[in-house]
């Protein structure tokens, strides 16, 4: 299948079994739609992309940080392998074009939603890992994932670090709550950070939390355009 092969092209890395990198990329949405067998979806190749996420990370952490505590190094892996950063990491191979998601699902935004791109890409993690070994996960991960380590805990701390910044320089920093669609099940919001009442950035996500978390890290790159340069 084109998509597939196009897929493995863009991550560079070739699978002995294609069919591991259909089911990657197979939501449950689209299981359930086309009446596939039980566990044909993504979810078990998930459930071990996460497990392998965390080893890698750890190790990486490990040997890149040695003065660091454990409290720290936990905080840094917690800000590599959360929902928002994975799904960051998912933009550059532009995996959301490559899913396979029943029709309710696609036409209500599952290509852009992070739940379904973070899951998707330890999915994809786990699949490489069945079908290469550690070697190639941990090679797929280190080029997708642990890179602008800094930026991407600058992400996961958005808010707080963002609330530091504006305390030195700034009089007020609010968050303002524009849009909220969605079934009660599938919300989606959208929310501006505004800086001494004016408005810097947006950001969207499932949760208020979630979208003011992604408009606070737009606005610290706005406010620092230097920043992982």
């Amino acid at each position: 299948m084109k998509k597939l092969e196009e897929f493995q092209e863009k991550i560079g890395y070739k699978f002995q079994a294609e069919g591991l990198l259909r089911q990657a990329l197979t939501h449950s949405s689209y299981a359930n739609e086309k009446h596939m067998k039980k566990h044909s979806d993504n979810e078990r190749l998930e459930f071990l992309g996460d497990a392998v996420l965390e080893l890698v990370s750890s190790d990486f952490l490990y040997k890149n940080y040695p003065d660091i505590s454990e409290g720290e190094l936990t905080k840094k892996r917690a800000s590599i392998v959360c929902e928002p950063t994975l799904a960051l990491c998912t933009e550059a191979i532009q995996l959301g074009d490559y899913l396979f998601l029943g029709k309710g699902e696609d036409l209500t935004g599952g290509r852009t939603r992070k739940s379904i791109l973070s899951d998707a890409l330890e999915a994809v993690i786990g699949a490489i890992f069945l079908d290469g070994g550690l070697a190639n996960a941990k090679e797929f991960i280190d080029k997708y994932i642990l890179t602008d380590i800094e930026k991407k805990q600058l992400f996961y701390d958005s808010k707080t670090i963002l609330q530091e910044v504006v305390q030195g320089e700034h009089e007020t920093l609010s968050y303002r709550l524009i849009d909220e669609s969605g079934p009660d099940h599938n919300k989606s919001f959208t929310v501006e950070v505004l800086i001494d009442g004016q408005v810097i950035s947006t950001g969207t996500g499932p949760t208020k939390k979630a979208a003011e978390q992604e408009a606070a890290y737009r606005a610290l790159l706005k406010l620092n355009k230097n920043l992982g340069e």
